[in-house]
Order: structure tokens, then C-alpha cells, then sequence
């Protein structure tokens, strides 16, 4: 999809440094890794749910056979 080499991770770095300062970078990548952590928690939670669910109705169509 996309490929970026060294060269263009350095520019979007110092890019982000400029833009965001050398004291608020650490707090936006603590921020952006701990949504990241709740967003997978939330898919394996949800994905957990409908396996339940669809094992519970497919239990619930063997009894009624």
C-alpha cells in the first residue's frame, strides 16, 4: 500500500516536531497507543460476543430438533 523509506519517516517526523513541539510529542503517541490498545479490546470483546451469541443459536436449533 504505502511504502515510505527513511528519508520521508524523517521528514513527517520533523514535520510533527514542528508542529507539535519537542514537549507534546511523547503524550500524543502515549494517547494515540492507548486508543489503539481500547479499539482492539473493544473488537476482540465484540467479536468474542457474536461468536457467543451464534454458538447459542445454533444450540438453541439443535434442541428444537
Amino acid at each position: 500500500m504505502f511504502n515510505i523509506g527513511p528519508g520521508e519517516l524523517i521528514l513527517i517526523l520533523l514535520i510533527l516536531l514542528l508542529l507539535f513541539g519537542a514537549k507534546r510529542l511523547p503524550e500524543i503517541g502515549r494517547s494515540i497507543g492507548k486508543s489503539l490498545g481500547e479499539f482492539k479490546k473493544g473488537m476482540k470483546e465484540s467479536e468474542d460476543t457474536i461468536k457467543n451469541v451464534s454458538k447459542e443459536e445454533s444450540e438453541r436449533d439443535d434442541e428444537k430438533q
